[in-house]
């Protein structure tokens, strides 16, 4: 079975370590979901996989002959022909192929060839082979990929060129498709799909039948297509059984058992250190003590993973109060030039705090409606009005854009929104609820990643005192925390919301209704769990089948209760030893205290053995396994401190 292994990879960008120890593989049918926040070094990591970058240490072994696709973030190539032209270059096996079918073909004319036997076996091989392959289907199953994809069938035969980024994105993830790689490699591929597209889209991973890394902040799509997920945090990598669900079980539970595993070394430091002063100075215990001494210098600190993502909540400045109806379209046509309407007869009332999803396929006019709010399109017909007192801040991709990649952080926050703060907020205090903390605000904003530019285009939307946000796809390259904290600004925002998106985490959490843009029309839909797995009236939720390899959630064994260690009182009436022992009970003591420290290091070098099986990352992608070393570390210890106890009396008695 051909796999792709990485294994030891390590890099570092400047003085900074981004990762290392990262190992993992990719065998035929698994899906790892690649997370972690934003400039922790996913990408990075992608292009070392796909051979983009070359690793500090470690390496990627893949099998020879073995076929890697890769999806970036933003597309560099330049397109010369159709979009269909464009997608069926991608199977460029079959192309060769049938190049040389024709080849073969005209030699065959030339009946009274030395060679025509051979060549006419040989064409047949080729005509067998390509069709087996699905030669003769291709074009036909690329425009299949291309519609599930959203585009039309006019949209197919237009030169990709005219197009703009997303739909040239869409056509590359098209063409990988097509050439079914053994690996698929995706930065984050729902960026520039909409819900329908991205239901297809994990619809058709799900059945993929080689491997697939993909980096996503989409919570829906993680838990539909990944069956495991490898989270980038704290430097290193850790690989979780499972979905998203899955991981966030099991990663609560590793940080969990790795806190109480360093306050269980932290106790044994400290009696340690405790003992090492209490007997320092004793001639008779220097051998135990430099034994401590030297066990303490050999104890590697367990390191407890910090969560330490965007916290802190944003506090929106308070806006004016505007008049009940925020917005109010009125049997209104929209279409641009001499082209036909792109949606008619619209009717759409939007009240004060109104919480509002457009959803719908790319193309349907979200984004005319938007720009009629805006005031950047009139209507063909009809009305758009807003409201009294309406204070309007809109956030699009563009915005990303228009930051000056010359300025720090705080000097482009400043330079945006500086002049409208209102004097009680903290410019510093702003950015950090955006994540940007301490030297974060120095960076140059060309040092950023793209989803930290995002959230700093974000915060300089967000902060000004409006009562209206419109929000066309906020999420795209921000990381999973960045798009937590964007729920909770939202979910707290005072005022009136409008938001395109195509993350349907984000529209169930924060969204209270529902205006789907289909088939050249608008319509609510007060129930937004149901339509989100249901758009435009289709049957069977999406995103909720796992393909082969899938797991269940783990079940978790109970852990076992401590057991109740009590200390024995002392019998006041029971005789004392008496002052001086003799002879003999001294040799007796001196057998005892050399049997309990044999004991003791016998103890320690078994927990510190399991200390270190717990230390592997890879342990906690076993359940069971996870609790029975667990059980045995919390045993060991007790035996621990019992025969530590025992030692230290004996030592007593004997003085």
């Amino acid at each position: 079975m051909a796999v792709l292994t990485v294994s030891g990879l390590k890099k570092e960008h400047g003085n900074r370590l981004l990762f290392r120890d990262v190992t993992f593989e990719l065998r035929p049918g698994r899906r790892i979901a690649l997370i972690g926040g934003n400039g922790v070094g996913k990408t990075t990591m992608l292009e070392i996989v796909v051979g983009i970058q070359e690793p500090d240490a470690g390496g990627v072994h893949r099998p020879n002959d073995y076929v890697v696709g890769y999806l970036p973030q933003e597309l560099t190539e330049s397109w010369g022909g159709t979009v269909i032209d464009e997608v069926l270059a991608g199977a460029s096996h079959l192309n060769s192929m049938e190049a040389e079918i024709t080849a073969v073909g005209e030699t065959l004319g030339h009946v009274d060839h030395p060679e025509y036997e051979t060549r006419l076996e040989r064409f047949g091989d080729l005509q067998s082979r390509f069709e087996q392959l699905g030669g003769y289907q291709i074009e036909a199953e690329a425009r299949r990929i291309l519609g599930g994809l959203g585009f039309t069938a006019q949209d197919m035969d237009r030169p990709l060129s005219e197009m703009s980024g997303g739909w040239q994105m869409r056509a590359a993830l098209a063409r990988l498709l097509l050439e079914k790689p053994d690996v698929l490699v995706l930065d984050e591929p729902t960026n520039h799909l909409d819900v329908d597209s991205v239901a297809w889209l994990e619809a058709q991973l799900q059945a993929f039948p080689g491997s697939v890394l993909f980096v996503s902040h989409d919570r829906d799509f993680i838990d539909a297509v990944a069956e495991r997920v490898v989270e980038v945090a704290w430097g290193t990598a850790t690989e979780y059984v499972g979905g998203f669900v899955e991981f966030l079980v099991q990663r609560e539970e590793r940080i969990t058992q790795a806190a109480a595993k360093a306050a269980s070394q932290q106790r044994q430091r400290a009696h340690t250190e405790q003992f090492i002063e209490r007997f320092r100075y004793k001639a008779t215990k220097a051998r135990q003590v430099q034994s401590r001494i030297k066990a303490l210098e050999k104890l590697e600190e367990i390191q407890v993973p910090q969560d330490v993502n965007l916290k802190l909540k944003f506090a929106y400045p308070e806006p004016r109060r505007s008049s009940r109806v925020v917005v109010n379209i009125e049997n209104a046509d929209f279409g641009y030039d001499d082209e036909p309407a792109v949606i008619a007869g619209v009717n759409v009332v939007v009240e004060r705090g109104q919480k509002l999803a457009l959803i719908g396929p790319n193309g349907a006019g979200k984004s005319t409606i938007l720009k009629a709010i805006l005031g950047d399109l009139r209507p063909r017909s009809g009305s758009v009005t807003l409201g009294q007192n309406v204070d309007v801040a809109y956030f699009a991709q563009h915005q990303v854009d228009a930051l000056d990649l010359s300025l720090t952080v705080e000097q482009e926050f400043r330079r945006s929104v500086g002049s409208e703060m209102d004097g009680k907020r903290s410019v510093r205090t702003v950015l950090a609820s955006f994540g940007f903390r301490g030297d974060a605000v120095e960076r140059l904003v060309w040092q950023l990643s793209g989803g930290e530019r995002t959230r700093l285009a974000l915060a300089e939307t967000m902060c000004n005192p409006v009562n209206l946000l419109i929000l066309d796809e906020p999420t795209n390259h921000l990381d999973l925390p960045s798009c937590d904290v964007l729920e909770d600004a939202l979910s707290v925002y005072p005022g009136t919301v409008l938001l395109v998106s195509h993350d349907r985490h984000l529209i169930r959490n924060v969204a209270e209704q529902v205006l789907e843009v289909r088939d050249g029309t608008a319509r609510f839909f007060a129930d937004v769990e149901e339509h989100l797995f249901h758009p435009g009236g289709s049957t069977s939720p999406s995103g909720t089948a796992k393909g082969p390899g899938a797991s269940s959630p783990p079940k978790l064994k109970p852990k076992s209760k401590p057991s109740q260690v009590t200390t024995a009182k002392r019998n006041d009436k029971a005789p004392r030893p008496s002052s001086r022992a003799s002879g003999n009970e001294v040799r007796q003591l001196k057998k005892k205290i050399d049997k309990l420290e044999g004991k003791v290091q016998t103890l320690e070098a078994e927990l510190s053995e399991v200390q270190s099986e717990l230390a592997d990352p890879q342990v906690y992608a076993d359940a069971d396994k996870m609790h029975d070393l667990i059980d045995k570390n919390e045993t060991l210890e007790r035996r621990l401190q019992r025969a530590m106890k025992e030692w230290e009396l004996a030592l007593e008695k004997l003085e």
